[in-house]
């Protein structure tokens, strides 16, 4: 599954990189490109592994970005 998720906070490449090596390492994602321009981070997971959309969620959060949809 893909979701396109926008956050607030993630202005630079430097954010976006600590965005995309936090979503990286959870485990069932498969891809994910954090893009600070348009504050979003879109994400392609396995929707079958379970609270895979919470802990995308948290990991975003973890580098100080508000996940806001």
């Amino acid at each position: 599954m893909q979701k396109k998720i926008y956050v607030a906070g993630m202005f630079d490449p430097d954010t976006a990189g600590k965005v995309d090596a936090a979503v990286k390492g959870v485990a069932g994602v498969t891809s994910v490109v954090a893009n600070p321009d348009k504050s979003q981070v879109l994400v392609d997971f396995d929707e079958g592994t379970a609270g895979i959309e919470d802990a995308i969620n948290a990991a975003i959060s973890s580098t100080g970005v508000d996940v806001l949809g």
